[in-house]
């Protein structure tokens, strides 16, 4: 038998949130979440932002398109009249409940570790430093030297007629 407290398990925050995205929306009520933006990874336009939170309509009718990936709901809305790209990690999502009469459920905020976090790195300027820019005098040219000919390829071309 598998010791159950040797087990490390994923978050069901995914599955939580995706489970009340599809009962509120299926109700025909509006879906909004409560996002906290210190969390690392969350991409949301930082002047609507109260006391370290933000709250976000996810509606499919009041996004772009929406997508609940494995790691994070990534959606498209306007603001002001301007289109933003926004990115909520599942461990920002503090509740998800209905506009219209608040059912839902509050959820605990999940900052990630550093095991969690991966940055690309360039490969390439580890061996060799980047040059210096710099700028060079370009001199005008007096003589236009004339292009080569091409040489002309042996025989007549010519079409020839199928039927």
């Amino acid at each position: 038998m598998v010791d159950s407290t040797s087990v490390k398990m994923s978050s069901n925050k995914p599955y939580l949130i995706g489970a009340f995205y599809d009962w509120i929306s299926d109700n025909d009520l509006t879906p909004y979440i409560v996002v906290d933006v210190s969390v690392y990874g969350v991409l949301v336009p930082m002047a609507y932002v109260n006391d370290g939170q933000i709250i976000l309509n996810i509606a499919s009718s009041a996004v772009g398109s929406i997508a609940l990936g494995a790691d994070a709901i990534e959606f498209s809305a306007r603001f002001g009249g301007k289109l933003e790209h926004m990115t909520v990690p599942y461990g920002a999502v503090a509740a998800i409940y209905a506009k219209e009469n608040g059912a839902g459920t509050s959820l605990p905020i999940e900052h990630p570790n550093g095991d969690d976090i991966s940055v690309k790195e360039d490969l390439t300027t580890e061996s060799k430093p980047k040059p210096k820019p710099s700028l060079s005098s370009v001199s005008s040219v007096d003589k236009v030297k004339a292009p080569k000919k091409l040489s002309k390829a042996k025989g007549k071309a010519s079409l020839k007629v199928i039927k």
